[in-house]
């Protein structure tokens, strides 16, 4: 039996089964093993429409870059002054990339050398604070990341986490309630988004709290980086943001990475020391090369994406409820402006229970947390998140989100069994093979 008590039972019983079978290999049947769950898992995912909003599909080019062999070398230090010698081809890489990223993200700095949208945050909590301040967060009801949280990033720097005032009515920032909270705690950050954002948040009202007490604004865009860098959502930094943090993979749909903007000059330097000689030192030059071709798909073609995958999402929220499937509308705003759509999920048992039911019928989610609405039971979400970004550069548009609807309301509303849907998702699915909007 594996020694981690802290892991559920599920997890103790699954890696007390493999770390057995694992155990007994041998060197070439232990790389069979590697090659067989990898080749296994791929076709498995060819099989499945993903819904799931954190993830996307690499482009062939960007997936044959992650592969080459100049991300096992050493480049440490600024470009044009590394400590690795023979580097300079990799040094004006960095360059290229990051101003490429800079230029898409309509910033003046951009912190590329970071490993995931995670590792973004740790960076954002060491530039503008120190252990034992304060900072005001989403809570998880309103889809606050756990890295904002004692549980993540913000609790290994030693920060003091209280929520940010919401107002469930409109899923967004409580302005006046913010103000108040932020006077009596005086924190140092306060940090806007998660891993839900239906609509644009007010960024503006935000700031000009953080300036009444002295604190710092960071927009978590882990979610939302294919959408502001296609134009299409909001502009936190123009809006006020002092930084902004995100990943490189979900909407923006590149390698899993992280990256961290900012206008402020000051700010930026923290994070250069920050990420060398910090925390990071040397990264993976393949991984910085896949990143720019991403880039140089969304500086062609962002705009159209954005604007597929906010389509899709208001076509799917609009089938689902004509399916029967509750879906989440904010009054006066409806359901979403993003690639994301909330399905309130209690009558299933929570969005655990109903992604679970879901996954035999080969489509894909996750459960997310949203106010107002009761959970189940203590520790289970109380809602479906659902994303469109994979559908959107699959070549899916609205006009087939009735079908999709369909998938999940067969298994969610009528209740018929799984195994009887996934032939009907396979072959959804198979009608859309490659991938749009990636020139590689």
């Amino acid at each position: 039996m594996t020694d981690r008590p802290w892991l559920s039972a599920a997890a103790r019983s699954f890696q007390d089964r493999h770390e057995a079978a694992a155990a007994r290999l041998a060197p070439v049947a232990a790389r069979e093993a590697i090659h067989r769950l990898v080749e296994r898992q791929e076709r498995h995912l060819e099989d499945c429409l993903v819904l799931y909003a954190g993830t996307n599909e690499p482009s062939p080019g960007l997936a044959r870059l992650l592969g080459s062999p100049i991300g096992s070398r050493p480049n440490l230090g600024p470009p044009g002054d590394t400590y690795n010698r023979g580097m300079d081809e990799a040094a004006e890489l960095s360059v290229l990339v990051s101003t490429l990223l800079a230029r898409l993200l309509r910033c003046r700095y951009v912190e590329t050398r970071v490993g995931s949208g995670s590792l973004a945050n740790l960076y954002a909590f060491y530039t503008t604070c120190r252990p034992g301040d304060r900072i005001l967060a989403f809570s998880d009801a309103f889809a606050g990341h756990p890295t904002h949280h004692a549980v993540g990033a913000a609790g290994l720097a030693g920060l003091e986490v209280h929520d940010l005032p919401c107002d469930p009515a409109t899923m967004d920032v409580d302005v006046p309630g913010l103000r108040r909270r932020a006077h009596e705690l005086r924190p140092r950050l306060l940090v806007v988004a998660g891993s839900m954002c239906l609509h644009p948040y007010d960024v503006a009202g935000v700031r000009a709290v953080a300036d009444e007490v002295g604190a710092h604004v960071l927009y978590d865009a882990a979610h939302m980086g294919g959408l502001i860098a296609g134009g299409r959502f909001q502009q936190p930094l123009a809006e006020g943001a002092h930084l902004m943090t995100g990943s490189t993979y979900k909407s923006f749909g590149g390698p899993p990475a992280g990256f961290v903007a900012t206008d402020d000059p000051v700010l930026a330097e923290r994070l250069d020391r920050i990420a060398y000689p910090g925390l990071t030192a040397n990264f993976d030059l393949a991984r910085t090369a896949a990143l720019g071709l991403a880039v140089t798909d969304l500086i062609e073609f962002g705009a159209e994406y954005a604007e597929a995958c906010i389509a899709d999402a208001r076509a799917l929220a609009a089938a689902l409820t004509a399916r029967g499937v509750p879906v989440l509308d904010v009054a006066g705003k409806g359901p979403t402006a993003s690639q994301h759509v909330a399905v309130p999920a209690q009558r299933w048992g929570g969005g655990d229970s109903a992604a679970r039911r879901l996954e035999p019928a080969n489509v894909l989610t996750s459960s997310i947390g949203i106010p107002g609405v009761p959970a189940p039971f203590a520790g289970e979400a109380n809602a479906l998140r659902l994303g469109t970004q994979e559908l959107a550069r699959r070549g899916m548009g609205p006009a087939d989100m009735p079908a999709v609807a369909e998938l999940v309301a067969r298994v969610l509303v009528d209740g018929e069994a799984p195994d009887r849907v996934r032939p009907d998702t396979v072959a959804l699915r198979r009608r859309f093979g490659g991938l749009r909007y990636v020139r590689t």
